[in-house]
């Protein structure tokens, strides 16, 4: 909601300042101008990227216009979520999560977090850290190197999209001169001609110059900004994932490891000792109620 906001004000800000200075809007009206820039703009996206980041800069553009799925009820869901893992584990032993882990789809406890089961990367690193748990002879410091690999290559899957977009903003204002060099070639071919003639032309020539910039800094710039920021938001829940997951294996009882969890989340976002005690505290996927402590 935000960036569209954004957007309609970057728009009235500079149409109404145009508007002002009594400027006709016909005049940025520049088909040409518009096929020069983003034709040259999508085809160096073509050349320097994959498919599977094209699809992935798609996906986040449209997914940096919607809600961060990572707010507070979310959170306390995940914690709920960890500690009904833990309880299992700590009253029957970590064999007893071999069913859930490996196959979440029918497990009892994920199916009480459908929105976590949804994304399948989180569902992967936790059951297959678990996994690991669960067959023994594995430190805490072994797993929590695993998980370390495992959360490097995410960020490098989510910051290429990021990267790829941030490339092409830096191209705009590069293209739009190249618009503009083209409008003023063909400029100097009308010379002698009518004025008015020459005038028009010329003024083509600068709105490329003009759409370029303003695409780079008023539009595409901000957006792979706050993609990135989104890539932050989902790093810091791995890290909440993460750090309860090693306090547990570590020997630390369900509520304490939850707590290690609850600590990582960003202050903003990150839920009272008592609401997160309240939530855990609920029938869980064992029918059981959960105790504070171990």
């Amino acid at each position: 909601m935000f960036p569209l906001i954004g957007i309609l004000i970057v728009m009235g800000a500079i149409v109404g300042g145009y508007l002002m200075e009594h400027g006709k809007l016909l005049v940025l009206l520049q088909p040409a101008e518009l096929l020069i820039i983003g034709g040259a703009a999508a085809g160096t996206m073509f050349i320097a990227n994959p498919p599977a980041v094209l699809k992935a800069v798609l996906k986040g553009a449209m997914g940096a216009f919607g809600s961060s799925r990572f707010s507070q009820p979310f959170y306390l869901e995940t914690l709920k979520m960890l500690n009904d893992l833990f309880m299992r584990a700590r009253k029957a032993g970590l064999s007893a999560l071999e069913a859930d882990i490996e196959d979440p789809e029918k497990s009892a406890i994920f199916a009480n977090y459908p929105d976590f089961k949804k994304n399948r990367h989180a569902l992967n690193f936790v059951c297959d850290t678990l996994r690991m748990a669960v067959t023994g002879g594995v430190s805490h410091h072994e797993l929590d190197q695993m998980m370390e690999l495992d959360l490097e290559v995410l960020h490098q899957e989510t910051d290429a999209p990021v990267d790829a977009l941030t490339t092409l903003a830096d191209s705009l204002p590069g293209l739009g001169i190249v618009a503009a060099v083209l409008g003023v070639v063909i400029t100097m071919s009308a010379l002698g001609g009518p004025p008015a003639e020459i005038g028009q032309k010329v003024a083509a020539a600068l709105v490329g110059t003009f759409l370029g910039i303003l695409m780079c800094y008023g539009f595409f710039s901000p957006l792979a900004s706050k993609m990135r920021r989104g890539n932050d938001a989902e790093s810091q829940y791995y890290h909440c994932l993460r750090t309860g997951m090693i306090a547990f294996v570590r020997g630390a009882p369900p509520i304490l490891a939850v707590e290690f969890a609850r600590r990582t989340i960003p202050a903003k976002l990150r839920p009272l000792f008592k609401e997160m005690e309240d939530v855990c505290r609920k029938k869980g996927a064992q029918g059981a109620p959960a105790s504070k402590a171990a």
